[in-house]
This record gives structure tokens, sequence and C-alpha cells, in this order.
């Protein structure tokens, strides 16, 4: 069972929480660009990575988890390190905080919500001076389509210093965001009922083949099965 609803205390952020059936299968969790603070009942406070392909996520019978989905760029001002230190990464937050993770878990308690994991970040961003205004900018123009060098241009930064920045702000660099955000946008429409032809023009692809290949590539399953789940 998983739900997930607007954090509201962060532009874009995402709560969301879950509880594993005996029999559930593993969930593919596909790559979306963001960080998440997450609590499980079995393995307290970690630390989601950016990932560069869908991860399959299998979890014990009864397992709780709890979760706040960071947006692309949001996290490396949350956690304190660069995001490319924790791509395809899962971390215990008290590899990062310390004795700030420790005092924390004593704090939440046995059942925390997902609305405690965000204020958490929102005391983390206050503390550490905010976001850096470049990461939301750049996704929006990837996620928008926008090219790679137009993007470099629209935030004034040549190739290399984007590239370089993107990494820390994002994981990777825009190249791989940017396919990222193209496989959600064409998720998106297909979900919408658009036909997989008419979402790999809309979407950017060259052509239906394409899709088909960059969707195995990030989520590791055709569109059909994907869009299936």
């Amino acid at each position: 069972m998983y739900r997930e609803r607007p954090a509201g205390v962060i532009d874009a952020a995402v709560l969301w929480a879950s509880e594993s059936r005996p029999d559930a299968p593993p969930t593919r969790v596909l790559p979306d660009g963001c960080l998440d603070l997450l609590w499980s009942s079995r393995s307290g406070l970690l630390v989601a990575g950016p990932d560069r392909t869908a991860q399959l996520s299998v979890s014990s019978p009864g397992e709780r988890w709890r979760g706040v989905r960071l947006p692309p760029g949001v996290g490396p001002a949350v956690f304190g390190v660069p995001a490319d230190e924790l791509r395809d990464r899962r971390v215990p937050l008290d590899a990062l905080w310390g004795r700030d993770a420790v005092r924390l878990t004593e704090q939440l308690g046995a059942s925390p919500t997902a609305a405690a994991l965000a204020a958490i970040a929102v005391d983390r961003l206050a503390r550490g001076g905010g976001v850096d205004p470049l990461g939301p900018r750049v996704a929006a123009l990837l996620a928008a389509g926008t090219t790679i060098t137009a993007t470099a241009a629209e935030v004034g930064l040549g190739p290399r210093a984007l590239h370089r920045r993107s990494r820390t702000l994002f994981g990777y660099g825009p190249k791989t965001l940017a396919r990222i955000l193209r496989l959600h946008r064409a998720l998106a429409l297909a979900r919408r009922g658009v036909g997989l032809a008419e979402v790999a023009a809309r979407a950017g692809y060259a052509d239906q083949a394409h899709l088909t290949r960059d969707v195995r590539d990030l989520a590791g399953v055709a569109p059909t099965t994907l869009l299936a789940r």
C-alpha cells in the first residue's frame, strides 16, 4: 500500500508512506533526479540518493516506510553533501549527520510521520542557507524539454560548468537528468491514453523505437510492461 501527497512546506516536495504486505513483490522505483529522506521500521533513518536506473526495492513483510521526496536540486542543501556522493546509494542518516541523526531518531519515536521528516528537511534548509536556485531552474528547463545547450545559455553557464554544477546538484550531468525527466514526461503522456508513437514524438524521442530503448535502459523493462503495472 502506497500513498503520497504534496509536502506543502518545500516547493514540489512529496510526502509518501507505504506498508509492505506479506506477499508484496519487489517495487520498481524509477530514477527521478530526486533525493529522499526515509524512515523504515526495520532500518531507521536513511537517505536515498539519485538513481541512474530503476531499483527494485524489497521490503520485509509488514515493514513500514515514511519519506519526503525532495525535488531535483534540493537534496544537497538538506543533506550537506554533493548529490554525486549519494548516487545509486542508500545511506544511513547517521553516516552523514552523526550524533544529530541519533538525536533525531530519539525525537521521532517509534512511528514518525512523513510530515515530521519534512520538518527536519525544512530545518536543515534554513540552517544551511536554503536551496541553490540553480538546481530548480535547470531541472525545470530540462523537464520542459529545453536542450542542454539552450539550458546552459539560459542560466549563464558554459557546458563544462553546467555539467560540474549538475553533478553536485543532481548526482549526474544534465544529459542524464534530461533523459530521466524525458522518461517521466513520456510516461505521463502514456498514462493519459496517448499512443506510444505520439508519446515518442511529443516527448522528444526520434521515434517509438528510440522511446522503447530508452525506457528499457532506464527502467529495465519495456514501456508496455511498465505501463501495465
